[in-house]
Parts: structure tokens; sequence; C-alpha cells
């Protein structure tokens, strides 16, 4: 399916077959189907946005206008491109509201009360949204021309299965830009940054979202997703060239970058 042929949202999906289990931390007292997040973000989402920018002390946005940054350095303006776990559309609308995009953009999560408080935020723009899972993108091999991931990777039940999925919709040198969260390595930022993270967060979290389990599993997912470097080696495993990833903030966040490699097995690995 193409993105202008983007259904907008129905339901939720059922559970994808054959998926490998979890291994990072889930909600709910060791629950261990992708369904747990799925009801978590729903609960959060009437106000994911707010305490997104409010944790993050605003700098989310100057992020995620980086990460489109290095998307259209080797991307096609008039392409057709695929946010996959899209929240509330903040990476969507910052890639369709670009000067000189036009494009199109399908914007895709399994979490349909996030697509819904993200609506509003594409009228005119060249978005469709559609209610799926990014184990089983519903998109033909080869369809895309980029393809985004703004702090959904590690919420996915495979992290391979998630890659090897995003190489196969994407056409040979596509560019692939991954946003995720990291764990700054230097010190005295990495003491206060898990100070910050592993205990006032989830405090403000819960007091904010009334939710208490998605502020514990934010820091706990967060901390169980792969080093930028082991990123980048599964990256080339799944089909990928090109590989690098730029630390933001101290290492707080990172932009992973790479391409589909047109024959797979052949990847090149830096780091800025």
């Amino acid at each position: 399916m193409s993105p202008d042929a983007a259904s907008a949202p129905r339901g939720e999906p059922a559970e994808s077959p054959g998926t490998v289990p979890r291994t990072g931390p889930i909600p709910g007292g060791g629950e261990t189907s992708a369904a747990a997040v799925r009801r978590m973000f729903g609960a959060v989402a009437p106000r994911y946005d707010l305490l997104n920018h409010l944790l993050s002390l605003n700098i989310d946005r100057r992020w995620r206008k980086r990460a489109i940054d290095r998307l259209l350095e080797t991307g096609n303006p008039v392409g057709q491109y695929l946010d996959a776990c899209t929240g509330t559309l903040d990476l969507a609308v910052e890639l369709a509201g670009r000067g000189g995009f036009r494009g199109q953009v399908l914007a895709l999560d399994f979490s349909l009360p996030m697509l819904e408080r993200g609506r509003r935020k594409i009228r005119g723009m060249p978005v469709a949204i559609t209610c799926g899972d990014a184990l089983t993108l519903p998109a033909a091999d080869a369809t895309f021309d980029g393809a985004t991931v703004g702090f959904g990777m590690r919420n996915l039940a495979s992290l391979e299965a998630g890659l090897v999925e995003l190489a196969r919709v994407l056409r040979a040198g596509a560019p692939l830009i991954i946003l995720e969260f990291s764990t700054p390595v230097r010190q005295p930022l990495r003491a206060l940054y898990l100070f910050y993270f592993r205990m006032l967060l989830p405090r403000i979290g819960r007091a904010i979202s009334r939710h208490d389990e998605a502020y514990a599993y934010l820091p706990a997912s967060v901390l169980a997703f792969p080093a930028p470097d082991v990123l980048a080696t599964l990256l080339g495993r799944c089909g990928f060239e090109h590989i690098a990833w730029e630390p933001l903030t101290g290492g707080i966040a990172a932009i992973h970058r790479a391409q589909r490699a047109a024959a797979p097995g052949q990847s090149t690995t830096t780091s800025s």
C-alpha cells in the first residue's frame, strides 16, 4: 500500500503471529505481550505531548528537527516516506512541513488513541495515517524513499524483526533515520542523567499522567535498548549500509543513520 492510498485508523490490529518475544521490560508485572505496551500508550495519549516537552525541557523539538535534517540530506523531497511508530505524529509533521518538501508521508502506529491525538496536527499536510504494526507493515516491498522512527524502536516486540521489515519496504539506497534515547557514557553527566531518569522522571510522569506504569517503563526500556555500536551492527545484519550515529545533548539521545543496501550483507559503519 502506498502512502497516498493509506486509510485512516480503523481500530487496533491483532497481535502479529510469530514475533520474537520481547527481551526488554514490559509494564504490568512481567506481561510478555505487545498488547501491554499498546494499552499503556493508549492510556497516556491525552498527556503524551505535554509530558514529552516538559520532561525533555523542550529539547525533543530540536532533536526532531535535526533528525529530519539528516533524512533530507540524502532523501528525495518528492518521494514517499514512512514514519513508523509515529505516536502523535510530531516527526511526520516535521517532515511534511519542511519548505520544499513535496512528497507524501505515511504515519503508522499501533496505538489508535495516539494517532487520534495527532490527527489535528496534519490538516492540509501531505500526511496519511494508519493504525498498524511496525512488524507487519502494510506496504509492498521497496515502496518508500525514506523512513523515520522517533522514540519507538525500543517498544517493538523484536528489534531485529522491525529492522528487517523496514529494510523490506525501503527502496535500495533509501535513508533510514532512527531517533532514540540513549545513555550518556561520560561523568558527571551520566550520573546526573541516571538520577533524573530513574528517580525524578517517573515521579513527574506519574503525577501528570496519572499512570503508574508508563513512566517506570520509560527509563527501563531506554536502559535496555542496545548501545549505538550494537545497534549499528544489527542494522548491518538487517540489510542496511552506510551506518552512522550522532549523539545528541551529551548522549541523552542519538540519531542513527543508515541506507537500505542494494546487496544485503554489505555494510559500512561509522560514528560521528
